[in-house]
């Protein structure tokens, strides 16, 4: 969830680290720190709220926009104690010589701490975190990698960790266990941070850390090595992406940006991955071969939030298109309950960043159980992506906001590429493979249609963003779809939103319906649109406004609502898409409406990296 930066070099270390900060605030975060060695000194600067904040203070110490050197920075989100100058990283040791920033949670930490004290270390925080700088201290002998490998073995927990040292000017050490870390080589400078984000303007060869490495970074060298103090060799990997793409530019927000951005990166999913000849998919980060794939039996899909909704999605597409028996696992859930597992199932994790705890927890808990994991992930080299060992990028460029938009429509997309696969694989005839390869082809312009129903859709979103609840109600396809528009309004709106399949409102729910419940009713039309009219009516009578999702033209739906929202034409399979960018725009303009802080929403992250 927070975020780190580490740098040293040429450079001015301070100015970096802010700047550095600046590109991972989507994590979300409630203060902001950072620490700077130059001549042998240690120079700290902490504050509560944004990194505009820290900068103004920083502004205050003159010499650290000249200082070079060496420098860590941190964005945190509280977890052990209150947002606050001294809960705020980095932590140092007593003697103020070494400053450490974290990511993680430290489990031990009571007992580190109690132990601690009883041999007179003064705490001045109420974090887990500052047990490290004290443990480092303890066991500096004149080497820092070791002090900082041998305080690590001491953790119970999960931690991303930059540590630097006045005993030791010009040198990061980092390490990670469960939170990611990625060094940057530039030229004559060297960077470390929790996302690559940060490392964008400086460079675009990277190293992702595995867990248990630990590495001792200077402006023109990388020591990388495990905790055992042993010398490992790890790939150098390139960012396809820009620091452009990580940019607003004219946009007020970066959702609203990435929401406009969809059409281009569900073309980038696309490209080069269907075949016509053959009306079929071409994903070879499968690495699984015809007969490999007509082996698979069951398919099990585990994910969080949007990703879980988007697996919801695969599920329909796998069962309907390819005929393959299938189930949606919260990621935290198939952790912890033991799942069956059987021969010849595959498990397919689905994670925007490859870095969400419980998701990776699920891959490791699947390969220990000998199923085929095949991973799909937007970020190249993440956690997900190289410990599944096969799987299928989303190419969606940097999502920087962090409700997700365009990551969650990539992943769709990619799922049906997949069906379509393994539908042609088994039952599926090469002129119905081409039919649904037209139609996944054809979704760009799709979507295209709705953006430019977005003054329309932000109309409809200002008469209802002084609402407090609100349902959204769906079936088939279009109930996981219902789920993600709920979800995304609650997200960022702050609005109490909850989706359900139509059929349940019988089953509960309707008896909260009044005329201060509106209902956001998916009724396009495709099969199970005539139930939805059913359910319409029901809300309509008990006097609950309600906003319709209607494809293009349909009168007979328009007539009973008290606002439509239309989509153009498309097969049961594509709805969900033209759909649920219809149902961003209308998040994303309630939410303007009411004043909220769109891109970085209160208590949320972008990259759940903790339970």
């Amino acid at each position: 969830m927070c975020g780190i930066i580490g740098y040293t070099g040429k450079l001015a270390a301070a100015p970096v680290l802010i700047e550095g900060l600046k590109r991972l605030e989507y994590r979300g975060y409630d203060s902001a720190g950072l620490a700077v060695v130059a001549d042998e000194h240690m120079y700290q600067v902490k504050s509560v709220g944004k990194v505009a904040q820290l900068e103004a203070v920083a502004g205050q110490q003159p010499e650290l926009k000249k200082l070079a050197g060496c420098g860590i920075a941190h964005t945190r989100w509280a977890t052990h104690g209150a947002p606050s100058t001294l809960n705020a990283h980095p932590h140092l040791d007593e003697s103020g010589r070494f400053a450490v920033v974290h990511n993680g949670i430290i489990e031990n930490y009571q007992e580190l701490r109690k132990h601690l004290e009883s041999k007179g270390v003064h705490f001045r925080s109420q974090t887990d975190s500052e047990v490290i700088p004290h443990l480092i201290a303890g066991a500096y002998e004149g080497d820092l990698l070791s002090a900082v490998a041998a305080a690590l073995k001491q953790l119970d927990g999960t931690y991303g960790i930059a540590v630097v040292s006045s005993l030791e000017p010009g040198g990061v050490v980092t390490a990670r266990k469960g939170s990611p870390i990625v060094i940057g080589l530039g030229e004559g400078e060297n960077l470390v941070a929790s996302d690559i984000a940060a490392l964008l303007p400086y460079t675009r060869q990277v190293i992702y850390l595995n867990d248990g490495d630990i590495a001792a970074i200077t402006a023109d060298k990388v020591d990388l090595r495990n905790i055992q103090n042993v010398p490992v060799e790890r790939e150098v990997a390139k960012i396809d992406w820009d620091a452009g793409q990580a940019e607003k530019g004219n946009y007020p927000h970066f959702m609203l940006k990435e929401i406009f951005e969809q059409p281009e990166t569900i073309e980038n999913a696309i490209r080069g991955r269907i075949d016509h000849e053959m009306g079929t998919a071409i994903l070879n980060g499968m690495n699984l071969s015809p007969r490999e794939l007509a082996l698979i039996n069951r398919i099990v899909i585990a994910g969080c939030g949007s990703s879980m909704h988007a697996g919801m999605l695969g599920e329909y597409y796998f069962e309907d298109i390819a005929g393959i028996s299938t189930s949606v696992e919260q990621a935290a859930e198939f952790r912890y309950r033991n799942p069956i597992i059987e021969p010849n199932t595959l498990v397919i994790p689905i994670s925007q960043s490859g870095e969400t705890a419980d998701t990776i927890a699920a891959v490791r808990e699947a390969t220990a159980k000998g199923a085929v994991v095949t991973a799909l992930c937007n970020v190249v080299g993440s956690t997900i992506a190289r410990e599944s060992g096969r799987g299928v990028y989303l190419h969606a460029g940097p999502e920087i906001s962090v409700a997700s938009t365009k990551a969650f429509s990539s992943q769709v997309v990619v799922l049906l590429l997949f069906a379509l696969l393994l539908g042609r694989n088994r039952r599926l005839s090469r002129s119905e493979g081409n039919e649904l390869a037209d139609q996944i082809e054809q979704i760009p312009e799709l979507i295209r249609s709705v953006l430019l129903q977005a003054p329309e859709i932000k109309k409809i979103a200002e008469r209802y963003a002084d609402k407090e609840d609100f349902f959204y109600i769906g079936r088939g396809c279009l109930y996981p779809t219902a789920l993600e528009g709920a979800l995304k309004l609650k997200e960022i709106s702050y609005i109490h939103a909850e989706g359900y399949h139509a059929a349940e409102l019988k089953h509960g729910p309707i008896s909260l319906l009044d005329e201060r419940h509106p209902v956001l009713a998916l009724a396009n039309d495709i099969p199970g649109k005539d139930k939805i009219i059913g359910n319409i009516q029901e809300c309509r009578a008990r006097k609950a406004p309600v906003v319709a999702v209607i494809t293009r033209g349909d009168s007979a739906v328009r007539s009973m609502t008290q606002d439509v929202i239309e989509v153009p034409p498309c097969s049961r399979f594509i709805a969900p898409l033209p759909t649920t960018v219809a149902l961003q725009l209308f998040a994303y303009y309630v939410a303007v409406a009411r004043g909220c802080e769109v891109d970085q929403p209160r208590n949320l992250a972008k990259s759940v990296t903790v339970e």
